[in-house]
């Protein structure tokens, strides 16, 4: 009675033979966790398979043909498409022969095939391919955004941008490398360990310091419009919030993996950055597009009712209004403005109103395969 009162039926073991009949055990619990994990990180991988596909299709559909001959949407369904690819190679893993419960177990993939192995090597390059994708579309866009910053500042930006950047490609690159090379040859993972964190680090760190320039520079012009009276809403504000959206959320997945035991968390940094990107764009560049519709809305309105013999030497509505809500100051003067032709000086104040950075920006935008 005493041996069966001390008998856990959950976390018996059973015994399995190798090749040759050597026998091992494997208890339940050491099963469990084997199929949860798999579990977990397969509804992981598919999650983010099905959010690159859907956001793959909105930006095709949604984005203007004339918009599609741009670098920004090329490079954005570029890195859509590999991440998709990358993501649907490794729901094959987990569901192929490299974790079949024989093979995990005993360490036997003499079942595997050669196209198995070649899925896995693929993998590897595709994160790295995916990796310089994402790391052009944000030096693309600091660039469009530092195009009003004075020259030498944005030449170090541009240039410490570069640096950043490459070291994070540098990292990933090499450990591609290692990794194809560990899975061709069937080597334990646990050596690269150290090369697997320092990858993570360094992309967390260039994410975070293109998003940091990104938002800083616009939360910077978006201060000096509103000082300058103009305070709406529109394609500047979008991108402030996405750029605050693509360092926050990726940043906070990248940090969380150290400390929370979830599968593969290091591979939702890249398919977030990859569905962001588009995203700010194709919102920029809606909002855009409505404001010019609303624009000409009341030009042709005033036109036609100077056409039905209404007196009328203008525009009916202030175009700076058009722009963004007069200052107090304008306010008070906007009468005697008006009445006055602008002198060069008032040109030039008008045209400091003009969203340069809107206007750029809105037509682009381990576990044991330790991948």
């Amino acid at each position: 009675m005493a041996s069966s009162t001390t008998f856990d039926p959950f976390s018996q073991p059973f015994t399995l033979l190798l090749r040759d009949g050597t026998p091992f055990n494997v208890t339940i619990p050491e099963l469990d966790e084997f199929i949860l994990y798999s579990v977990q990180i397969s509804i992981n991988y598919a999650a983010q398979l099905g959010a690159c596909l859907l956001f793959l299709v909105v930006l095709l559909l949604l984005t203007k043909p004339d918009k599609r001959r741009s670098p920004i949407f090329a490079i954005n369904a570029v890195a859509l498409t590999l991440n998709f690819l990358r993501t649907l190679l490794q729901c094959l893993y987990y569901t192929g022969p490299f974790n079949e419960v024989y093979a995990y177990f005993a360490v036997d993939y003499s079942r595997v095939s050669p196209s198995d192995f070649a899925n896995q090597v693929a993998i590897t390059i595709l994160t790295l391919v995916l990796l310089v994708c994402v790391q052009v579309s944000l030096l693309l866009q600091v660039r469009v955004v530092c195009i009003t910053v004075p020259r030498i500042y944005r030449h170090l930006i541009l240039a410490f941008s570069i640096v950043i950047a490459g070291l994070a490609i540098g990292f990933r690159l090499a450990f591609c490398i290692r990794n194809a090379k560990s899975i061709l040859s069937l080597e334990p993972l646990s050596p690269l360990r150290w090369l697997a964190s320092a990858t993570n680090i360094t992309t967390s760190i260039s994410i975070c310091w293109f998003c940091a320039a990104f938002i800083i520079k616009l939360g910077f012009a978006l201060d000096q419009r509103k000082k300058l009276g103009v305070g709406s809403f529109g394609p500047m504000q979008i991108i402030f919030i996405m750029g605050c959206q693509t360092l926050v959320i990726p940043a906070t997945f990248s940090i969380i993996q150290y400390f929370v035991d979830l599968p593969s968390m290091d591979s939702n940094v890249l398919t977030l950055v990859t569905i962001f990107l588009p995203l700010s764009s194709l919102w920029a560049s809606a909002s855009l597009d409505y404001r010019r519709k609303s624009s000409k809305q009341p030009k042709l309105h005033g036109k036609l009712l100077g056409s039905n013999g209404t007196a009328s030497t203008g525009p009916l509505i202030n175009e700076k209004l058009l722009i963004g809500p007069l200052s107090p100051s304008e306010t008070a003067t906007s009468r005697s403005s008006q009445s006055n032709p602008p002198s060069p000086n008032n040109i030039r104040d008008q045209g400091m109103h003009v969203d340069l950075e809107a206007q750029h920006m809105a037509s682009p935008e381990l576990r044991r395969n330790g991948t």
